[in-house]
């Protein structure tokens, strides 16, 4: 027992550069994992997409950040890593999900973990739009220490606690 926690000390005492790949399907997985945690815990189906939305957007912002470091650069590339970022949420379908679409705001016909998903998607584009057009107005400085994380996490808590309270 001493020797792991000599071996843990020296592990982290040496810190190196760590190589991730933001875009993998394990997270997506653990997302489904996590709406069948949720359903335990009684919670909205919407609520948890909302921030698997939410997610898959932000792996898909590392991805591109990822691309833009390594000068991978063609047409289309942003939208297109986006677009399969967030495509991601397929394989919760396919291994814990079943859909069932069902009519949202007499507009939409989804399922509400999908629709859900959407909606997280584009709360965390629109905050971090938001936070750049806040920051652009203040000389290029945030006005509190991590706003950039604040803005949508509060987004995205009110709109959690608007689905809660007010099911799709």
């Amino acid at each position: 027992m001493k020797k792991f926690f000599l071996f843990s000390a020296a592990v982290l005492a040496f810190p190196v550069k760590a190589l991730a790949n933001p875009a993998c399907p394990v997270c997506t997985v653990a997302i489904g994992a996590s709406l069948g945690l949720a359903r335990e815990l009684g919670m909205e189906d919407a609520v948890v997409g909302l921030w698997a939305g939410a997610l898959l957007t932000l792996l898909g912002y590392w991805t591109i950040l990822f691309f833009e470091r390594r000068n991978w650069n063609f047409f289309g590339r942003n939208a297109l890593l986006m677009l399969i970022s967030f495509g991601m949420i397929g394989f919760i379908y396919i291994s814990e999900v079943v859909y069932t679409p069902i009519i949202i705001w007499h507009v939409f016909y989804l399922d509400p973990i999908l629709f859900s998903a959407i909606l997280g998607m584009l709360l965390f584009i629109y905050s971090q739009k938001f936070y750049q057009w806040m920051k652009q107005r203040n000389n290029g400085h945030a006005h509190f220490p991590f706003e950039k994380v604040v803005l949508p996490v509060a987004g995205l808590l009110i709109a959690s606690i608007w689905l809660t309270y007010f099911p799709l």
